[in-house]
């Protein structure tokens, strides 16, 4: 229940505060409510548009999410946040859908909708074309049929290619490469027709293939579209393309994300998520995985360079400093969709979080040491001595050790994974699992992107 706070101020009268805690320094600071006051009638306002918010997000998810992503869709970071409570709300986002978008993010089947103003490079008078031609002739059927039946004027190459390339035809045809060797002779064989029924010609075929379809097999109509030319086949974009041109039009990842396939596999290295990097300790020596969005190149007043990232996993964004003595050493691996995983501490200031990154490895070369154990011997003392003693034979400097060690204990019933400690990761894979296995332990190396 809100409740209205009376209060009254030296040289202020009848002023009211609103909030949920009857502590006034308590509300202010945990943002309950504004330091200057309202007045009665303002608070009350405030305090019933709460209460409505509150229900409808209680009670229609779906909708309240969908009209809080269209009312931010110019503000990439607070869409970012949204998208990140839709995923925790169990609220599943689909990509653009050229059958099924309309003008804004839209409910659709227990999910939400992109709508086509997200999409970059597609104007107002484009969806005004687009749903227009839908709501006259129906579902478009192909790449084939969409151009023929839009006014290419107003939808140009530009826009049916950004339209491609964000998903928005993979319903249709999922091979996003396809369709846009595809749109090369689409696109002139539909504006070609275009000119023809301006002038009044139209085509001989469209003619006579509307009688001829008809009486030879009723149930099958005038598809002109079904003469639209098609390119030689091709292979898909690579899924990094795929989901880097996806990311440029829509402004996130939306059918997948590069984090997600080794979102079990890079579990083993107890990562935090970057939407704890708040809750962490100073000083503790920290572990994520992330993909880099931007790098900003710094001089010092040393004239020593540095770098600023921007940083991003799959719950949260955040901003990341590489301080020149370590630049040099990861310099060569800060490429923006490069993923990584990063090392280092979290840093506080003006209550901002920052991760000071000390050492990173691409997530491609990453490596783990796999040892098998049975139950009998991980409960043996003299076992694990052995084990030890070669573990710390192969981490040599602390600071070259980077190979996580993982071990399997398995049974017949069961199978458990255990992850050594930090102290424990070795310099080079190849030759621990040569040591190991020289011991008697089964042993292999697996890549941190094998699943």
């Amino acid at each position: 229940m809100v409740k209205i706070i009376s209060r009254q101020y030296v040289g202020q009268a009848n002023v009211y505060d609103i909030g949920v805690a009857q502590d006034h320094n308590f509300a202010i600071k945990n943002g309950l409510i504004a330091a200057n006051c309202f007045n009665k009638s303002h608070s009350t306002a405030y305090g019933y548009v709460t209460y409505q918010t509150a229900y409808l997000k209680a009670n229609y998810p779906l909708e309240y999410m969908a009209a809080l992503l269209t009312a931010n869709s110019g503000d990439t970071d607070k869409v970012q946040k949204y998208l990140n409570n839709c995923t925790s709300m169990g609220i599943e986002i689909d990509p653009p859908d050229i059958n099924r978008s309309g003008l804004d993010f839209t409910p659709a089947e227990k999910k939400i909708l992109f709508g086509f103003s997200a999409v970059r490079n597609v104007g107002q008078n484009a969806i005004a074309c687009i749903l227009e031609a839908r709501a006259e002739g129906g579902e478009f059927k192909s790449l084939g049929d969409f151009c023929d039946r839009i006014d290419l004027r107003a939808v140009n190459r530009r826009t049916l290619e950004s339209l491609i390339q964000c998903g928005a035809f993979d319903k249709i045809e999922s091979n996003r490469q396809q369709l846009i060797r595809d749109l090369e002779l689409v696109y002139d064989w539909a504006q070609s027709r275009a000119k023809d029924r301006a002038s009044g010609q139209g085509n001989l075929f469209d003619l006579m293939g509307g009688s001829f379809a008809n009486n030879s097999n009723p149930q099958k109509s005038n598809n002109a579209f079904e003469s639209a030319p098609k390119a030689e086949a091709t292979l898909d974009f690579p899924p990094q393309e795929k989901l880097r041109l996806e990311k440029e039009l829509l402004g996130f990842y939306v059918s997948a994300h590069p984090l997600k396939d080794i979102k079990q596999s890079s579990s083993l290295l107890a990562p935090i998520n970057l939407s704890q990097l708040g809750e962490q300790k100073d000083n503790t020596m920290l572990c994520a995985v992330v993909m880099l969005n931007n790098v900003k190149k710094v001089v010092t007043k040393k004239g020593d360079p540095m770098a600023i990232l921007q940083i991003e996993d799959l719950t949260a964004s955040s901003e990341a400093i590489v301080f020149p003595k370590n630049y040099e050493r990861v310099s060569s691996l800060l490429q923006v969709d490069a993923r990584l995983i990063i090392w280092g501490k979290v840093d506080r200031r003006d209550e901002q979080n920052q991760f000071i990154v000390e050492d990173a490895e691409p997530v491609e070369k990453v490596q783990m040491v796999m040892v098998e154990l049975n139950p009998q011997e991980a409960g043996t003392i003299e076992v694990q001595h052995r084990l030890r003693s070669i573990l710390k034979e192969q981490s040599g400097d602390k600071d070259k050790a980077k190979v996580p060690v993982i071990g399997i204990i398995k049974s017949e019933n069961y199978r458990e994974l255990v992850r050594f400690g930090q102290q424990f990761w070795v310099q080079d894979s190849s030759s621990t699992v040569q040591s190991l296995k020289n011991a008697k332990f089964p042993a292999h190396v697996k890549k941190l992107t094998e699943n």
